[in-house]
C-alpha cells in the first residue's frame, strides 16, 4: 500500500461542536441583521410621517392663501380682517357663511375661523400666524403654520410617563415646554393680492 494513501491515525478522531459554533455564529448574524432592519423601518415610518405633515402645511397655508385671492376686498381692507395673532387654539365659526352671502370683512372672519380648525385638525401641537407686512394695494401677507414633531414619552410634573406636556409655548424651538418633547417644524408662505 502505497503510504500517501494509507489512513493516518492521527486525522481520523471526529471533531465534536464545530458546527454548534457555526449554528450560533449564524443565528448571531441573522438576528443584528433583523434588528438593523427593524430599526431601518422605524426610523422609515418616522420620517414619512414627518413628510406627511410638511405636506399638510404646504397645503393649508395655500388653502388660506387662495381663500384671500377669492376675497380680494377683504385682503386688501384696511382693517386687516386676515391678520391673526399667533395662536393654537380653533374658534367656533363667527357666521354661516357657506349658508349665505357675506360681507368681505365677515366673510374674512369665516376663512380664517374654518383655517383653524383645519390646521388643529390637521396638525399635532400647532399654531399659526397671518401677518400683513404690507398694507393697501396690493397687501403682502406671511401665513406661517407650525407643529411638533417626533414626540417621545417624557416625564411630566407629577413624575409620571407618558405624553401629558406643560403649558403651551409656541415659540419653543424644541416642543411645546422646551423640554425635549419633540421638534418644532415651521413652514411660511408669501402671498401678494391686488384687488385688480
Amino acid at each position: 500500500m502505497d503510504p500517501v494513501l494509507a489512513p493516518h491515525p492521527q486525522h481520523c478522531g471526529v471533531q465534536r461542536g464545530f458546527s454548534m459554533i457555526e449554528v450560533l455564529v449564524t443565528l448571531l448574524i441573522i438576528s443584528l441583521a433583523l434588528l438593523g432592519t427593524a430599526g431601518l423601518q422605524a426610523y422609515s415610518m418616522r420620517l414619512s410621517q414627518g413628510g406627511q405633515f410638511r405636506t399638510q402645511a404646504v397645503f393649508l397655508a395655500a388653502d388660506l392663501a387662495e381663500r384671500m385671492e377669492a376675497n380680494r376686498a377683504g385682503a386688501v381692507d384696511a382693517t386687516g380682517p386676515y391678520v391673526l395673532a399667533t395662536g393654537n387654539v380653533p374658534n367656533a365659526l363667527s357666521t354661516a357663511c357657506d349658508a349665505a352671502a357675506c360681507a368681505a370683512v365677515a366673510l374674512a372672519a369665516y376663512d380664517l375661523s374654518q383655517w383653524q380648525n383645519a390646521i388643529a385638525a390637521t396638525l399635532p401641537q400647532s399654531s399659526w400666524t397671518v401677518a400683513r407686512t404690507v398694507a393697501g394695494n396690493p397687501s403682502t401677507y406671511t401665513i406661517t403654520v407650525s407643529w411638533v414633531d417626533r414626540r417621545q414619552e417624557a416625564t411630566n410634573a407629577s413624575g409620571s410617563t407618558g405624553i401629558t406636556y406643560g403649558a403651551f409655548d409656541a415659540t419653543a424651538p424644541t416642543g411645546i415646554n422646551a423640554t425635549g418633547t419633540g421638534e418644532r417644524f415651521f413652514y411660511t408662505a408669501v402671498r401678494t393680492i391686488s384687488s385688480n
